[in-house]
């Protein structure tokens, strides 16, 4: 037979590739792939964005103040119910004189926390005291219920001589170290991949400690934030990632921030436990955090809580959020699903609070504030020579000629600046 001709088909030879077809068994027609676990497919089929209904909103309380589901009821004591509702009513009355006193101009800055409270003594109450929190900047009832002093807020956001931070931050970038409160910047996110490698340093020495994130649901469309994730997971980092989802950012709706399902949703997406909470019940946030450190910890894995709340007031001080949302929407959520009416109703309830014990809790809660107020607008500023400390252990030599340059300038020009506000 010449080169040229054909073998019938029956001749044919099987070729070696085909025979090993044939030998597979069922298991190793799976994808082998490393990057992805998953079964082929002979479809054309595009998966759907919403072909999964949306996460569930996890709740204890109902609106009222009820326990819907008594095994979900945390057993607390009334004694740790009362802290919750003073820390989250204490921490509206100074909200409301510091709002104030910005638009009386008596301080440069400020951020209510009105509405969210829930979100952060809940959160801050599940946590161990040695736990390290990185903060946004609205995150203020966490540090108030570790039990800041009043007196060392106003220090902050009037900037005076008792401001740990020296007056070098603008108002609400608070920060701690003895209550292991992480001093906040402004940027949004950059918390985000700090507090996942704190929480990496955590694993490494055994330590037997959680790191707690916050951030909003903006500050999630940020890079930090999916880098954060990405290395929390694949780290094995024992951190909870704590979103704040207020609807708002800081002036774009939800609608026009993201189209997936909130935040909880991408969770699974990078490998994260994930949970979606109700952040006015104050009691779901309390047991979702509890149970997440606990597991992180014993575990050493990311988890993932998406608290849904709402931002009654202004994003800040430099916020008119009438320009993008209805008053009417605003007294809803003020007046019908508010986190301290919820659990003012619950304690109400149980026979553990009356009108005379709130009377009395706000007239001293705001005597209080305005104690700590007053104070802190007599005393004197910082020092102008803290311009120049606390950056390097040794001064170098160009940051020392500017420090120079300034008292020259101040001897010359004194009289011009009002140096009797500073300490000297």
């Amino acid at each position: 037979m010449s080169e040229g001709d054909a073998l019938p088909p029956h001749l044919c030879p099987v070729p070696q590739r085909v025979l090993r077809q044939q030998q597979f068994t069922s298991l190793e027609e799976k994808p082998q792939f490393p990057g992805a676990s998953a079964d082929f497919v002979d479809k054309l089929d595009f998966i759907q964005p919403n072909v999964i209904s949306g996460i569930p909103i996890y709740r204890v309380m109902d609106r009222q103040g009820q326990i819907i589901n008594p095994d979900e009821d945390p057993q607390l004591s009334q004694e740790q119910v009362l802290k919750f509702y003073k820390t989250m009513t204490l921490l509206n009355t100074m909200d409301r004189i510091l709002y104030e006193s910005q638009r009386q101009g008596r301080i440069s800055f400020y951020m209510t926390n009105y509405g969210e409270e829930g979100t952060h003594v809940g959160s801050a109450a599940a946590l161990d005291d040695t736990d390290l929190v990185f903060g946004q900047y609205r995150e203020a009832g966490v540090l108030m219920y570790r039990g800041y002093p009043l007196d060392l807020f106003m220090a902050q956001c009037y900037g005076n001589a008792s401001d740990t931070g020296k007056g070098r931050q603008m108002p609400v970038h608070y920060g701690c170290r003895d209550r292991h409160f992480v001093t906040i910047s402004s940027p949004l996110a950059t918390q985000i991949p700090q507090a996942v490698g704190a929480a990496y340093a955590f694993k490494r020495d055994n330590a037997s400690r959680a790191v707690i994130c916050y951030f909003g649901e903006g500050a999630a469309s940020e890079g930090d934030a999916h880098a954060g994730f990405n290395f929390a997971a694949t780290l094995e980092c024992p951190i909870l990632f704590f979103c704040r989802n207020n609807g708002y950012a800081i002036s774009t709706p939800t609608s026009e921030q993201y189209r997936g399902d909130g935040i909880a949703a991408r969770g699974p997406g990078y490998g994260i436990m994930s949970i979606r909470v109700d952040g006015n019940d104050v009691f779901a946030v309390y047991n979702a955090t509890r149970e997440a450190r606990r597991r992180a910890i014993a575990e050493n894995q990311p988890f993932l809580i998406e608290a849904m709340t709402y931002r009654i007031g202004h994003h800040s001080t430099s916020d008119d959020s009438s320009a993008y949302r209805s008053v009417d929407e605003v007294n809803y959520w003020d007046k019908q699903d508010h986190p301290i009416s919820r659990l003012r109703h619950h304690m109400l309830g149980r026979g553990w609070w009356d009108e005379e014990q709130e009377k009395s809790w706000r007239k001293k809660s705001r005597k209080r504030v305005m104690e700590a107020f007053e104070q802190a607008e007599r005393k004197l500023k910082p020092s102008p020579q803290h311009l120049f400390s606390d950056v390097y252990c040794e001064m170098p030599p160009q940051l020392q000629k500017q420090q120079e340059a300034l008292a020259r300038h101040l001897r010359l020009y004194g009289e011009h600046y009002p140096l009797e506000h500073f300490e000297k």
